[in-house]
């Protein structure tokens, strides 16, 4: 019996080629799976580096009137935010209509601001409820103020008083959110404030 020594050598050749092939690519695959981790890494770390650093302050002004800065302190390397939305949060209570009554919607519900302060209506692009104010740019070592004022209790809540309702929230923290964006880059930043001690108007 023949055996066909020169078919063998070929087969086996082929077969250990394929199996080099196979090996080089799932080498060159780890190794392209490595570097896009690698990368990820890189960037997760820079896009953490880059968080902005705010100082807000709010300064009550008399009447239920308030002020409050917000001034973006860093990092150098930032340099500057395309846009800056700040919003009022709300307590920590979720809150569903379950029993519409006299023109009451979730609607209004969830429009009233649920904590001690909100933005004045009307100035800097501000809606009737007080959310929060335009989108503004803003460059580190600057800041931009923006009027605030005690909020009410809502239309539907008869027979409280403002003091009643500022009385809930005494002790408790204004709560801001604030979304910040560079080119693609986007921050939110969560951060409160202590809510200063209600003074009636006289």
């Amino acid at each position: 019996m023949n055996i066909p020594w020169g078919d063998i050598t070929t087969s086996v050749a082929a077969c250990a080629g394929v199996i080099a092939a196979f090996g080089a690519w799932r080498a060159a695959d780890r190794s392209a799976k490595t570097a896009e981790l690698v990368a990820s890494i890189e960037r997760e770390r820079w896009h953490a580096e880059l968080t902005p650093q705010f100082t807000i302050e709010l300064m009550e002004t008399g009447n239920g009137q308030a002020v409050i800065n917000v001034h973006l302190d860093g990092p150098d390397s930032l340099r500057h935010l395309d846009c800056v939305a700040i919003a009022v949060g709300n307590d920590d209570r979720g809150r569903t209509l379950l029993h519409p009554e006299r023109g009451l919607t979730q609607a209004d519900i969830d429009a009233h601001v649920w904590g001690p302060f909100k933005f004045a209506p009307g100035a800097n692009g501000i809606d009737e409820h007080g959310r929060g104010p335009e989108p503004f740019p803003l460059a580190v070592g600057s800041g931009q103020p923006r009027a605030m004022q005690r909020t009410r209790p809502g239309h539907w809540m008869d027979g409280k008083t403002q003091g009643v309702w500022q009385g809930e929230y005494a002790g408790k923290p204004v709560r801001l959110v604030l979304t910040c964006r560079r080119g693609d880059e986007e921050w939110v930043i969560h951060r409160q404030l202590e809510n200063p001690p209600f003074q009636p108007a006289v």
